[in-house]
């Protein structure tokens, strides 16, 4: 075994190796394990591990501070050397960073840097694996079949850096996609769920919404574009809301690129965007979503700053009680737009106040409205109204005075998260969720359903 093999052992000697002004390295270690199956029966199982490390170099010149980054898988200790020196390389070659800003120092050490990187294996589906053959098994008599998988993986990060930071993180993220078919094909289910360790999952209960929109889906129902009321869960919620999010840079903001730009300049912080008493914030400690308490940045881009890295995370409202409160800055953009920094926080949450589950609000429904699944295929048409496209799947259905009656087609939609929380006229109760679209970037959400009551299906979409 290499005389340096731990993740903190590899991040010291890198930056004992260091010959420029500044360093930063960040050692991950992943560990993954998985189930798939299809047809009511296991098809695949594994468990994988692996390194990342990634090395940023900063090197000071009269034109100001540039910065060099490379990063490498599997990286060993005799590959520590060359790899330091190419990001040194990198960084000298480099004009001036306009993102530039002293690195971070003053943080506490994590006391837990020198402890061995958390791992997943198969055994976090212990109680998991035998639930689902029970799944399999009801299906199989229920005249249904399941598809989908489980993946869990857990990320031990190591960062350090020449002023001194000694900081670790470890990262559980799980995700369950459950598929339910008919034996014809002609019939299709999806259900999601996020977890830490998969102890809050029950195949058993979501076979059985699976089986109870499959059961929905025998009656067909075609209806036209148009813009009806809808019931949007919380897992469309959470995608619409994630691109809102990563849209809500300051500086593009300030800058008259964005729906978050005042026309005449300036921003619409301080603006009402909803009636509901909606708050949308981002939480490290987030019971159940708890990520990264400080910035873990391998690249520098729109949102995050490689100069940033180490900087403390602190909770952080959005949209508080219905007004724009906070638009997403680095230490940089903070300084350029004069607004305080918010970095980007790894998880989201909506809530509204409301009481009532997804299966309330149904029953709460007088006249016509649409039940949605989930959505995908979600693109951008117009950054300065932030107007989406996307298609709906997985089944619509048809509520009238209470009780839905049947599955309709699906629908090409054009909405803007924005104006649709200008519109919502319910928020129910808010409960964690697996966004379908934007699932696997990002999976730590709590959302509540919204009911819209002009939501706008601009076509009849073919996709299921």
């Amino acid at each position: 075994m290499s005389r340096v093999s731990k993740p903190y052992e590899i991040v010291e000697r890198a930056l004992e190796l260091s010959t420029t002004d500044g360093l930063v390295v960040i050692a991950d270690e992943h560990s993954s394990a998985n189930l798939r199956w299809a047809g009511n029966a296991l098809t695949t199982n594994g468990v994988t591990r692996g390194r990342t490390l990634t090395v940023i170099a900063t090197v000071d010149g009269a034109q100001g501070t540039a910065s060099g980054v490379v990063s490498r898988s599997a990286v060993t200790a005799d590959d520590l050397e060359p790899l330091v020196r190419a990001a040194e390389a990198a960084a000298r070659g480099a004009g001036p960073a306009e993102d530039a800003q002293p690195l971070v120092s003053g943080v506490p050490s994590s006391p837990d840097f020198t402890d061995a990187p958390a791992e997943t294996g198969s055994e976090v589906f212990a109680d998991f694996a035998p639930a689902l053959g029970d799944a399999f098994a009801r299906a199989r008599s229920g005249g249904r079949e399941l598809y989908g998988f489980a993946n869990h993986e857990l990320t031990s990060t190591y960062l350090g850096t020449s002023t001194g930071l000694r900081l670790r993180h470890d990262q559980p993220t799980g995700t369950l996609e459950l598929n339910a078919k008919s034996p014809d094909r002609t019939r299709s289910a999806w259900a999601g769920r996020s977890t830490r360790d998969f102890e809050d999952v029950d195949p058993a209960a979501m076979d059985a919404e699976l089986a109870q929109r499959l059961r929905w889906a025998e009656r067909r129902i075609d209806l036209p574009a148009g813009r009806y009321e809808t019931l949007l869960p919380p897992t469309a919620v959470a995608d619409l809301l994630i691109y809102q999010l990563w849209s809500s840079t300051a500086r593009d903001a300030v800058e008259g690129r964005t729906v978050f730009s005042q026309p005449g300049g300036g921003t619409r912080l301080g603006e009402t965007l909803a009636p509901l008493p909606l708050t949308l914030r981002s939480d490290p400690h987030a019971p159940g979503l708890e990520s990264a308490p400080f910035v873990i940045a391998h690249s520098s881009g729109d949102s995050g700053s490689v100069f940033d890295n180490g900087l403390p995370l602190a909770p952080t409202d959005w949209v508080r009680e219905g007004k724009l409160e906070r638009l997403t800055t680095t230490r940089h953009t903070a300084a350029l737009t004069g607004l305080p920094v918010a970095p980007a926080i790894d998880n989201l949450v909506l809530d509204g106040g409301g009481e009532r589950s997804l299966e309330e609000m149904v029953a709460a429904t007088t006249g016509r409205a649409l039940l949605l699944t989930c959505l995908w295929y979600i693109r951008e048409v117009d950054p300065a109204t932030l107007l989406l496209t996307g298609l709906t799947r997985d089944g619509v259905y048809l509520v009238e005075d209470g009780e839905v009656v049947g599955e309709v087609n699906n629908f090409r939609f054009n909405e803007s998260p924005v104006d649709l929380l200008s519109r919502a006229s319910e928020a129910g109760r808010t409960e964690k969720t697996l966004p379908r679209e934007w699932g696997d970037w990002f999976t730590r959400a709590a959302m509540p359903a919204l009911r819209i009551p002009d939501f706008n299906m601009s076509s009849v979409s073919q996709g299921v």
